[in-house]
């Protein structure tokens, strides 16, 4: 297949990396300089371009079979958001209008269910979220959906957890640095994901996915706070976070969901097996065992 990752960052360059490995033409498209990147290594051909910016991409090669859209916003507020993935999601979808892929896969987030409750979510779940940037990705997959119902394009939506893998993980890292705080008694729950098993999960979608189709890209244990810093603490030896001063209301205000998103449809719809099935081997999966876990496994 002759491959486009669309934001070949942090999950795009081993996306790439494990795509071209698999025998595929892979190009990896990203606005930021590549630096020491080194796509050629992976057997990536790199390309440089701003999917906010049609000029940009009327200069790219044309003619793909797959397409991966995981760029990243790199922070910012809901303009940069509608900026990044709608606007841009739209100058994509003209820009192939006259070649389409077989497949477009756009990573989106589980953030767009703002379901509070404890709920099990799965990919039929209202998406109302309270958080201004979870509803521009509402506004971004319904543009591609959108374009599935009307002229047939071949979209694939696949919903991300949180991700952590080597360098990245909010919550390991606040408990590391002792910034961590026990919000709320700790029962809000956290649904994540490895970087490994996005690329994984990815790389089935391409190969399985049916277009107008969304998938949840999480692993199989959703989480509260607290039974994971309770974990963190057993394993490392570390004493558990203190509470955060309480603030009535303020989870609401901030638009902080609390749901157990559901796997089921990417496990036995696309057969998918998780490398990472929980936190618990994706945070020490190197180490001889728990007991001698040391954190820069994860933070390499």
């Amino acid at each position: 297949m002759r491959v486009l990752i669309v934001g070949c960052g942090y999950v795009g360059l081993p996306l790439g990396a494990a795509l071209a490995a698999l025998g595929n033409e892979v190009f990896g498209l990203r606005r930021a300089p590549w630096g020491a990147a080194g796509p050629e290594a992976h057997g990536i051909e790199p390309l440089a371009g701003d999917i906010t910016r049609p000029e940009d991409l009327a200069r790219l090669p044309a003619g793909y079979d797959w397409v991966v859209n995981c760029v990243s916003s790199s922070g910012g507020g809901p303009e940069e958001y509608r900026s990044i993935y709608v606007q841009g999601t739209r100058n994509l979808l003209e820009w192939l209008a006259a070649r389409p892929p077989g497949k477009f896969v756009y990573t989106s987030s589980t953030a767009v269910y703002g379901q509070d409750d404890g709920s099990v979510v799965d990919e039929a779940a209202p998406t109302e979220p309270l958080a201004a940037t979870a509803r521009v990705l509402v506004e971004a997959e319904k543009v591609l959906l959108e374009a599935v119902r009307r002229r047939g394009f071949p979209a694939i939506i696949a919903r991300l957890a949180g991700i952590y893998g080597p360098g990245r993980g909010y919550w390991f890292k606040q408990f590391l640095s002792g910034q961590a705080r026990i919000q709320g008694g700790g029962g809000r729950i956290l649904n994540m994901i490895h970087r490994d098993d996005v690329v994984g999960a990815i790389i089935a979608v391409l190969e399985k996915g049916r277009p107008g189709q969304i998938y949840n890209a999480v692993d199989d244990e959703p989480v509260t706070q607290l039974g994971c810093f309770q974990w963190l603490s057993g394993v490392l030896g570390r004493p558990l976070p203190p509470p955060a001063r309480r603030e009535p209301g303020t989870s609401r205000k901030r638009g902080l969901a609390n749901k157990r998103v559901s796997n089921r449809k990417l496990k036995t719809e696309l057969g998918y097996t998780f490398e990472y099935p929980t936190f618990r081997q994706g945070l020490f999966s190197r180490c001889p065992g728990a007991e001698v876990a040391r954190p820069t496994v994860w933070l390499e």
